[in-house]
């Protein structure tokens, strides 16, 4: 399952830096705007911890860990929507994405510039969403073109597309971002074939300077971000995007005591992790064996089958059964012997709702 987040803001505010970090890769970082012409795009492994214990168990020949992709994408500006700046360029970039990442500057430094001279979180927040509802709206309007003739004519699938575009130009008209609790299955279907950017989730980014990175609430700009999104329902991750750039570089032993003098017990861009699955509603399940450990990722409700089918759509058609138990269970019992002597294996059929942490062996039959 390739799964793709973008890292947008405006320029300047350390999303190149950041994508360094991320990638561990060496793309330009100026201390001018648009540095980012083309999307940078990287893949990361997701260090899962379980992942590596289940490997210290097995002893595979191979471990291969779940990834995630980041696109870093030229900062915007205002009137984006128009053309200005990079504009069109940089929104269909953003089209592609899962998530976004809205890296946002929360610290002041006379050597770095501002596109707009001054630290000020929410305005930069909102000169972002504006660009995206603005490029919305004209997505909707232009649809809406098309099937005004089609819906006079009482045609029900236009008359339906209708009723759901204008339900959406009237809330991007208020200035405000879609919600997908607001829209019932049949609609959010429809939605997701327009690939509009107002509905994507949001994880937002608050790049401060290396001496809050142990009491992040001390930072007024990180509060206020921290407060809208809170009020959005947004998730929000405090990060020193030169600390992470730092920590990219060094082994694991280097980088636990780094972290150990700084006195935080987890790096900035782990915790994004876990906010980019949690916002994407992401869980992971395990494969295991003597050739390789690997772990999978999996939208949260998926079933036994559609999990199978991840790993190959014969798995799925062909699905049986699944053989399934914990990753705490396995850890406890140490093989699976015992599991299954402790009664800890259980087989599961068609309807089985994956858990994380599940590790399965799939029977199939094509």
């Amino acid at each position: 399952m390739s799964l793709q987040a973008g890292i947008v803001g405006l320029p300047n505010v350390g999303k190149s830096t950041l994508f360094n970090a991320i990638t561990n890769s060496k793309v330009e970082a100026a201390n001018y705007p648009f540095a980012t012409i083309e999307p940078n795009v990287g893949v990361v492994e997701v260090k899962d911890e379980r992942l590596i214990k289940l490997s210290e168990l097995y002893k595979p020949l191979r471990t291969i860990f779940t990834t995630f992709e980041f696109t870093d994408i030229a900062g915007l500006v205002k009137g984006a929507s128009k053309g200005e700046g990079l504009g069109n360029k940089f929104l269909a970039n953003i089209r592609e994405v899962d998530a976004i990442c809205h890296v946002v500057r929360c610290f002041e430094d006379g050597d770095i510039s501002h596109v707009y001279e001054s630290v000020d979180p929410l305005r930069d927040v909102e000169i972002i969403n504006y660009e995206l509802i603005m490029a919305d709206l004209t997505t909707i309007e232009n649809r809406m073109a098309k099937i005004l003739k089609k819906a006079q004519t009482k045609d029900k699938e236009a008359m339906f597309e209708e009723a759901v575009l204008s339900k959406i130009k009237d809330t991007l008209q208020k200035g405000v971002l879609l919600k997908s609790s607001d829209y019932s299955k049949e609609e959010l279907a429809y939605i997701r074939t327009l690939n509009l950017l107002c509905i994507k989730p949001v994880i937002y980014i608050a790049n401060i300077k290396e001496d809050d990175i142990n009491d992040p609430d001390a930072n007024k700009y990180y509060l206020a971000l921290k407060d809208l999104a809170l009020k959005e329902g947004n998730e929000v991750v405090a990060i020193s995007a030169k600390i992470e750039e730092d920590l990219s570089g060094l082994s694991k032993e280097e980088k636990s005591a780094f972290l150990e003098d700084l006195g935080i017990y987890r790096a900035g861009l782990d915790e994004l992790m876990l906010k980019a699955y949690k916002t994407l509603g992401l869980k992971t399940f395990f494969t295991v064996g003597s050739d390789e450990c690997r772990g999978w990722t999996f939208k949260d409700g998926m079933t036994a089958p559609e999990c199978a089918g991840i790993i190959h759509s014969d798995f799925q058609k062909g699905f049986i059964r699944a053989e399934v138990f914990t990753y705490d269970d396995i850890m406890e019992y140490g093989s699976e012997a015992k599991l299954k002597e402790g009664g800890k294996l259980r087989l599961e059929g068609k309807d089985y709702i994956a858990k994380d942490g599940d590790i399965m062996h799939f029977r199939f039959n094509v």
